[in-house]
């Protein structure tokens, strides 16, 4: 770590259009880079560069640029894009842009943040390493804060797993999301009603990292998200892989059902198939051994938040099956 931080916007640089050389018009402004340097670039400029700015409105656009409803509500809408990214409107943003338009996320953030990072090492010579930033919202927890969405030049997470602490107990779970601080870092002197679009953070000694993953691996893959789906979304998904037939005899049949439902639909597994029996009696879950395990698990801890402990057992190993037992 270090113990001093520079952080400082960009100014000067002029209204961005379609076709724009981004790193040109950094180099133009003259911020001084040195290598070692990172460069933080809004999004939304890159959208604008790249001809991602679009007649009409977010709805017109929002399908096309999502891959699944996440949770809705109202007229709100949380998406996953084609990228990965989870966040509201696919990104889609009417903000600091021509009226009657919009503009979409770029079709690929590393990929631009590549092109700008090569184009300031020939234009100026410097090894400096380039993120593309994006706003978006947290679960329980007011305001936003800028994230990188593309990333070039840079491990964009540190895992520190292993690693000893203070009193040489190795850490078991901590994994920084240095390219999503770097991003929140830079937006504090960028801002969002001005007009700097890009800032520089110079004394940080980040990992280097050449290769083309980019900010993929800040993405949280389907199997380990404990949030994948919304409350109404979930129960939609259970009502759909429900079976019409319970697994197995030994059931009673004045189980209610509801809470084994609220139970089930809590956890909102892809990669798990949880049917409910018409019941409610019976919860089975297939799929790959260890998911397997980490949803039955966490169905356990739903059914006993749900008064249902000591009412449960499990049966089976690779398709476990949950019975739901009265007294």
């Amino acid at each position: 770590m270090t113990a001093r931080l520079e952080v400082w916007g960009v100014d000067g640089l002029p209204e961005v259009t379609d076709g724009d050389d981004i790193a040109g018009l950094i180099i133009g402004a003259d911020p001084g880079l040195q290598d070692g340097d990172v460069v933080v670039v809004t999004s939304k400029i890159v959208s604008k560069a790249e001809g991602r700015l679009v007649a009409g409105r977010r709805d017109d656009h929002l399908a096309a640029e999502s891959t699944r409803v996440v949770a809705r509500r109202g007229d709100t809408q949380i998406v996953e894009t084609r990228h990965g990214f989870v966040l509201a409107a696919a990104g889609i943003d009417a903000s600091n842009v021509p009226d009657g338009t919009v503009a979409l996320l770029p079709v690929d953030p590393d990929a631009s943040a590549g092109r700008i990072r090569a184009g300031l090492r020939d234009g100026v010579g410097v090894d400096v390493a380039v993120i593309v930033s994006d706003t978006m919202g947290r679960p329980w927890r007011e305001g936003v804060v800028d994230t990188a969405i593309g990333a070039a030049g840079i491990d964009v997470r540190w895992d520190l797993r292993g690693q000893p602490d203070t009193s040489g107990r190795p850490l078991e779970a901590t994994m920084i999301a240095i390219a999503d601080e770097l991003a929140s870092a830079a937006d504090l002197v960028k801002g969002k009603l001005g007009s700097t679009p890009v800032a520089v953070i110079r004394g940080f000694p980040f990992s280097r990292n050449d290769s083309d993953l980019g900010a993929r691996p800040l993405i949280r893959a389907a199997a380990y998200d404990m949030f994948r789906l919304g409350t109404r979304e979930a129960m939609h998904q259970v009502v759909v892989d429900s079976t019409p037939a319970p697994v197995g005899a030994d059931y009673a049949d004045n189980t209610d059902p509801t809470p084994v439902v609220r139970a089930v639909a809590t956890l909102g597994f892809v990669d798990v198939t949880l049917s409910v029996s018409s019941d409610g009696s019976t919860v089975t879950a297939s799929g790959d051994p260890l998911t397997v395990g980490i949803a039955v698990g966490r169905l356990l801890a739903a059914l006993a938040a749900e008064d249902l402990r000591g009412q449960v057992r499990v049966e089976g190993d690779t398709a476990a099956v949950v019975r739901v037992v009265r007294p």
